[in-house]
C-alpha cells in the first residue's frame, strides 16, 4: 500500500456555544463542554474513591484513571462541518489514553471541521463492573444523538474512533447498539446508539484463544461471559456500520489477528470495511511520528470517511505539523506499567 508521511495541523479547538455544562453555565473561552454521561449514580454499583488521577510518568503520562464521573468532553471547530467522532482512548480497562492519543487525535479532527468528543468511561480495573464502560459508551451515542441540534452536529454523521482497549469498547459499540446494557434512565435512551461508522487503531478485538492475553481480557474476566459478550467479531452483523481498521504487523501487545479477524467478520456480512496493515509501527502509537509509515492512518481515515460522506468538507489543510503535546496534568499517577491494553 501506498504510505504517506503525515504530520498534523494544529487546531485552536473553540469553546461549544450551545447547551449546558455540567457544573457551569458556560465553560471558560477554550474549553470544553462537559456533559455527565448519568443524571444520578451510574448503574451496577461500584467504583472507585477519591480524584482522578492522571499519569505523569513512563507510558502512562496524559493516562486517566480512577474515574468516578463518566462524562464527554465535547469541543467546537472553528469551521464545523457537522461529523462527530467519539474518540475512545486505550489502556486495558485500567486506564485511558487521554494525552497521548485521544487528545492529540482530537485537535487533528477538529483541523478537519469535524466535532471531537472525548469519552471518560468507567474502569473495571477501578471496581466498577466489567460491563460499565460499554454502559458508558452506549449512554454517550445516545446522548451525542438526542442532543445533535443543540450542539450543531448532523445526527446520521456520528462516529466512534477507539484505540487498542478503546477499540474493543469501541467495537462493541459498532457491533451490539440494540443490547441492552443497562434499564432505561431517561427519554435519551429512546434513541439509536448505533454509531454511523467506525475506525479501530490497533484494536483490541477479540477475547477467545489465541488472542486473550491481553490486560483487556483479564479485566474484562470478572464477568463470567466475558468472552462471547465482548469479542467484537462474534457480533458483527449486517447492521454494523462501515469500519476502518488500522495496525501493525509488528504489534506486541494486541496481535494483528485481531484486525484480520474483524476484516473477514464484517466481509462475510457484507459491511463496508478498509483495513490498513503497516509492517512496522509496535501498539500505541496514537497519531504516529511523522514519517513513521503508522503516521499515514489519519490521512487514510479521513480519505475513507470522506469517501462515505461522514465527512463532507474538503480536506485542503498543509497538514504541515503535529500538534503539541497536551498541557501537563495537575494530578499524578505512579503507574508505569506496559501499556498492555
Amino acid at each position: 500500500m501506498r504510505l504517506f508521511r503525515t504530520a498534523i495541523l494544529v487546531a485552536t479547538v473553540a469553546l461549544a456555544c450551545t447547551g449546558q455544562a455540567t457544573a457551569q453555565s458556560a465553560p471558560d473561552a477554550g474549553k470544553p463542554l462537559s456533559i455527565d454521561l448519568w443524571p444520578g449514580t451510574p448503574p451496577g454499583g461500584g467504583g472507585p474513591s477519591g480524584p482522578e488521577r492522571i499519569g505523569r510518568t513512563g507510558t502512562g503520562v496524559g493516562a486517566v484513571s480512577n474515574v468516578s464521573r463518566p462524562r464527554i468532553e465535547v469541543y467546537k471547530p472553528a469551521n464545523p462541518n457537522g461529523a462527530a467522532v467519539i474518540l475512545v482512548g486505550g489502556g486495558g480497562y485500567f486506564r485511558i489514553g487521554i494525552g497521548h492519543e485521544v487528545i492529540p487525535t482530537a485537535r487533528w479532527l477538529a483541523a478537519l471541521g469535524v466535532t471531537p468528543v472525548v469519552l471518560y468511561y468507567r474502569l473495571p480495573a477501578d471496581r466498577w463492573p466489567a460491563v460499565a464502560p460499554f454502559q458508558d459508551a452506549q449512554r454517550a451515542i445516545r446522548i451525542m444523538r438526542a442532543r445533535a441540534q443543540e450542539l450543531g452536529i448532523d445526527p446520521k454523521r456520528i462516529g466512534v474512533l477507539g484505540f487498542s482497549a478503546g477499540g474493543n469498547l469501541a467495537g462493541i459499540a459498532e457491533t451490539r447498539p440494540t443490547n441492552a446494557f443497562y434499564p432505561r434512565v431517561d427519554a435519551t435512551d429512546d434513541v439509536s446508539a448505533r454509531p454511523d461508522f467506525a475506525g479501530l487503531i490497533y484494536p483490541v478485538v477479540s477475547l477467545q484463544p489465541p488472542f486473550n492475553t491481553t490486560r483487556s481480557s483479564r479485566e474484562l474476566a470478572t464477568q463470567k461471559d466475558s468472552v462471547q459478550a465482548y469479542s467484537v467479531e462474534l457480533h458483527v452483523s449486517r447492521d454494523t456500520p462501515p469500519t476502518f481498521l488500522a495496525q501493525a504487523a509488528d504489534d506486541p501487545i494486541a496481535d494483528i489477528g485481531n484486525s484480520l479477524v474483524m476484516f473477514d467478520a464484517l466481509k462475510k456480512n457484507g459491511v463496508d470495511v478498509e483495513m490498513h496493515v503497516f509492517d512496522k509501527g509496535g501498539h500505541g502509537w496514537g497519531l504516529g511520528d511523522p514519517g513513521t509509515a503508522v503516521a499515514s492512518w489519519p490521512r487514510l481515515f479521513a480519505a475513507w470517511a470522506r469517501r462515505n460522506g461522514f465527512f463532507s468538507a474538503v480536506d485542503d489543510t498543509p497538514f504541515a505539523r503535529m500538534p503539541s503535546k497536551a498541557a501537563a496534568p495537575t494530578s499524578t499517577d505512579d503507574d508505569n506499567a506496559l501499556d498492555d491494553n
